[in-house]
């Protein structure tokens, strides 16, 4: 990777103006903050221990941890082509405005309602998540059995919390942020230490490393492995955030980069070692994956540390995943300023103002924990609709990813490194990231169960057609219309910027 010296680089407005845009947000985020919202969104306690049952029954330990390691590496390789590109282009566009400058309106269109709807699918799927964790810490604590009325009451309260949180300013948000970096990692910590020093046996190396289980229903152990390998790539989601946070970051275009590479690499490390404690502590494979609790790596904790302990835990657990789906809220929230900004989203001029006092889109953060309300409604009434909406974040964002890196290798004469840029390993490393996107899309669409019922039926290709159509609709009825970005601005303006005038 190279990187260029700081005395050369332009102030962070002056490089915000050269892209068309004036500076209205606060910048008040440094490079550990931008890297914070990232490792928050990934946060391995969520994601990690959500899917630690379908994982067990997906292919089992061996799948879930050398899943882990090769899935992590490719979204490593993704990670630094798309920290390459947002060094050029800081603004909370992100995506879709990399996209527009490299290949023109139409794709920025298709990425920027990937990015926007897979962006509100996931703080549906976070805070309705993080829902089921406290009805099962509910149900341990006082006997609560929860009902999807009951969860849904949880889980509008957890967007309510981080509506507010979020409407209080970037301040606060970094700070959270912060402490959510520590909270993980100790967490983890604290989690494998309990398991580990707790007395009683544990499982094998032999076990933990090579143990395959199948209970999909298929009996293809490579097809099963490939889909055990989603249990990673669902949980590496949402490293975007640094991009999207970029215009309230100090050096952004090294400070952004460099947080999403960073959130990627530690939460590899992280989930690794979380993984590979719970596994190493499981007694009884069939209890675990079958609990009362509805969340197995609950019983984990039940069954080595007694229950006193496994509620401590879950509300460790909980305690991440709010953190989780507040900085989640932030991202999403500065695309929805964004997309509206440049005249996208019907109502664009509610959505892209800004509060004088914080210089916080707080209408776009309200759009969009009250758009993962809607979404996560149908919950109520079907045991499909989590899924779906879990599909509709992941089938929009992953291919959103690739998007920039593939139109950056097709038009290499477009694209002018930026300070932050991969040198000669760029184009290999691209390539790559597209065929394993290419690839990852296709896993995500296949069916994960047999037989394949309407509740084992996987939403995802279904999510994929409808976020394109969506697109290609507004683009008819709307983009074609209103949607434009700025132009780029003069060297006049860049120059005064950067020597203070304006």
């Amino acid at each position: 990777m190279n990187h260029r010296r700081s005395s050369s680089r332009l102030p962070d407005n002056a490089v915000l103006r050269k892209l068309g845009y004036k500076s209205e947000l606060a910048r008040g985020m440094g490079g550990f903050g931008n890297f914070a919202v990232s490792f928050s969104v990934i946060c391995v306690l969520a994601g990690g221990l959500t899917l630690f049952g379908y994982g067990m029954n997906t292919g089992g330990p061996a799948v879930m941890l050398w899943g882990w390691v090769g899935i992590g590496a490719m979204t490593l390789i993704l990670g630094l082509c798309l920290a390459e590109v947002t060094s050029v282009y800081p603004t909370s566009g992100g995506l879709y405005y990399m996209a527009h400058r490299l290949g023109g309106p139409r794709w920025a269109w298709v990425t920027g309602w990937l990015n926007l709807l897979g962006l509100l699918g996931a703080i549906a799927g976070i805070d309705y998540g993080c829902a089921l964790f406290v009805g099962a810490f509910a149900n341990l604590q006082w006997g609560l059995v929860p009902t999807p009325e009951t969860t849904m009451l949880i889980f509008a309260g957890i967007l309510l919390l981080h509506g507010t949180l979020n409407s209080l300013g970037i301040k606060l948000v970094t700070v959270l942020n912060s402490i959510s970096v520590w909270w993980q990692l100790g967490g983890v910590a604290l989690i494998v230490g309990l398991l580990a020093f707790a007395p009683g046996e544990r499982q094998s190396a032999d076990f933990v490393f090579t143990h395959f289980n199948n209970g999909t229903g298929f009996d293809n152990p490579v097809y099963v492995a490939a889909l055990g390998c989603l249990l990673a790539a669902y949980t590496f989601c949402g490293y975007d955030a640094s991009s999207h946070l970029s215009e309230e970051t100090r050096d952004a275009q090294m400070a952004a980069p460099k947080g999403i590479v960073r959130a990627i690499a530690w939460s590899w490390a992280a989930g690794f070692v979380l993984l590979a404690g719970l596994l190493f502590a499981i007694e009884d494979y069939a209890g675990t994956l079958g609990t009362s609790t509805g969340v197995p790596p609950a019983q984990i904790f039940i069954d080595v540390l007694g229950t006193g302990v496994a509620k401590g835990l879950l509300l460790v657990v909980i305690v991440a995943q709010l953190f989780c789906g507040n900085a989640e809220t932030a991202a999403a929230s500065r695309m929805v300023y964004a997309f509206s900004r440049d005249g996208a989203l019907w109502g664009s001029t509610t959505w892209r103002r800004v509060t004088s006092r914080t210089k916080t889109p707080v209408y776009a953060v309200w759009l969009s924990v009250g758009v993962a309300l809607f979404l996560a409604a149908p919950s109520l009434y079907s045991p499909t609709a989590y899924a779906a909406v879990t599909a509709i974040n992941v089938i929009g964002i992953t291919p959103a990813y690739v998007i920039p890196v593939y139109l950056r290798r097709r038009y290499p004469g477009a694209f002018t490194p930026g300070p932050w840029n991969l040198g000669r390993w760029s184009k290999p490393l691209g390539w790559i990231s597209v065929v394993y996107v290419v690839v990852l899309t296709v896993v995500f669409c296949l069916p994960q169960a047999s037989p394949i019922t309407t509740t084992s039926f996987n939403y995802a290709g279904v999510a994929l057609l409808a976020v394109l159509f969506v697109a290609w609709l507004t683009w008819m009825t709307k983009g074609k219309r209103s949607y434009k970005i700025p132009p780029l601005g003069t060297d006049a303006e860049t120059v005064a910027l950067s020597e203070g005038v304006v």
